[in-house]
C-alpha cells in the first residue's frame, strides 16, 4: 500500500507526549538521549511531565515535537516494513520529514528547530503580531480581505491547511481588520490562535535571515525519499542547497498543506500516515482527501493498531 508519512508541526504539542513509546522501544530512548545531550537540556522530562507552559515556548516546542516524532517513527519502522513513497511535514514538522528522508541528522536538526523556534519567537516584539483561523471561505477570498485589511501594515495567509479552512498571520491590528472583514463576507467562523508570534508571514523576515545563516554551515544531504515541500506543494528539489533554500523560504511563506495532500493523492497514495501526537494531519487529510485511508500514531496502542491494519491489507 502507497503509504505517505505525515509529521506535525507546532500546536500538537501536550504533556506526556512520546512517554508510551520511550518505555517500550530502546531506539525511543536512543532518540531522547541524543536530544538531551544535544540541547544540553532534559527535553525527554519536558515532553513527558512538562509543565506545559514551559514545553509551549516556542523554542522548546519544536524540538520537542522533532524528537517525538522522529522516536515514534523509529518504533514503527522498527515494527513495520512499510511501502512509504513519500513524506511530509507541516511547518516545522517538514525538518522531521527531511530528518525521515535522510537529509538532515537527527543532532543537526534539533539544533536547528531550537534556534528556528528563537529565532521566530525573536523576530516580532510580544504583542505585536497574531495570527486566526478563517473557516468557511475559500483561498481567493481570504488573499482579497488580506489585502484590503492590511492597509499600512501586514496580514496574509499563513497556512492553507484544507478548503474553507485558513490561517492568517501579521500585526495584530491588521489581523482583527480581516477577520471583521471575513465576517462580513460569510465565513462560519474566526478565531485568533494561542501563538506566541505571527508565523508564515513576511512579519518573520528576520528569522528567515537567521535560519538562512544557520543553514549554510549546516550539514543537508540528498533526499533518500521524496519530500513534499510546504512551500510549492509538490516535491522538494532533490540538492542540498534546494533544500536550505526551501527551509529559508517557508519561514516567511504560506504552507500550502492544500495542495500538498492533493499532488501525494495525484501521486497515488493510498495511505496518510501520520506519526507523532495528535491526529491534525489526518483529520485535514479527511477534508482534503476524504476517500484515502488514514492513520494516526503518537503512543504503543496507535502502533499496534497499525500493525494489525497492515496485517489485514495484505
Amino acid at each position: 500500500m502507497k503509504t505517505a508519512v505525515l509529521f506535525p508541526g507546532q500546536g500538537s504539542q501536550i504533556v506526556g507526549m512520546g512517554q508510551e513509546v520511550y518505555q517500550r522501544y530502546p531506539v525511543a530512548q536512543d532518540v531522547y538521549a541524543i536530544a538531551d545531550k544535544t540541547l544540553g537540556l532534559s527535553l525527554s522530562e519536558l515532553c513527558f511531565n512538562g509543565p506545559q507552559e514551559t514545553l509551549n515556548l516556542t523554542a522548546n516546542t519544536q524540538p520537542a515535537l522533532l524528537a517525538t516524532s522522529a522516536a515514534t517513527a523509529l518504533a514503527v519502522k522498527e515494527m513495520l516494513d512499510i511501502d512509504v513513497v513519500c513524506t511530509a511535514g507541516h511547518s516545522l514538522g517538514e525538518y522531521t520529514a527531511l530528518w525521515f528522508a535522510e537529509a538532515i541528522s537527527l543532532d543537526t536538526a534539533l539544533k536547528l528547530v531550537r534556534l528556528r523556534g528563537e529565532a521566530m519567537q525573536n523576530a516580532t516584539p510580544t504583542g505585536t503580531g497574531a495570527m486566526a483561523a478563517v473557516i468557511g471561505l475559500t483561498d481567493d477570498v481570504i488573499q482579497e480581505i488580506c489585502e484590503k485589511a492590511a492597509q499600512d501594515e501586514i496580514v496574509t495567509p499563513a497556512n492553507f491547511n484544507a478548503p474553507g479552512q485558513t490561517v492568517i498571520s501579521g500585526h495584530k491590528t491588521a489581523v482583527e481588520r480581516a477577520i471583521t472583514l471575513a465576517k462580513d463576507n460569510g465565513a462560519r467562523k474566526c478565531v485568533l490562535l494561542p501563538v506566541s508570534a505571527p508565523f508564515h508571514c513576511p512579519l518573520m523576515e528576520p528569522a528567515a535571515t537567521d535560519m538562512q545563516t544557520a543553514l549554510s554551515s549546516a550539514e543537508v544531504k540528498s533526499l533518500s525519499l521524496p519530500v513534499i515541500c510546504n512551500v510549492s506543494g509538490t516535491h522538494m528539489q532533490n540538492s542540498p542547497d534546494a533544500i536550505r533554500n526551501a527551509l529559508v523560504q517557508q519561514i516567511t511563506k504560506p504552507v500550502k498543506w492544500t495542495d500538498s495532500v492533493t499532488f501525494m493523492v495525484d501521486q497515488g497514495i493510498e495511505l496518510f500516515l501520520e506519526i507523532g501526537p495528535g491526529s491534525v494531519l489526518t483529520n485535514l487529510a479527511k477534508r482534503i482527501a476524504p476517500n484515502v485511508k488514514r492513520l494516526s500514531v503518537s503512543n504503543v496502542s496507535d502502533i499496534k493498531k497499525c500493525i494489525d491494519f497492515y496485517a489485514s491489507e495484505i
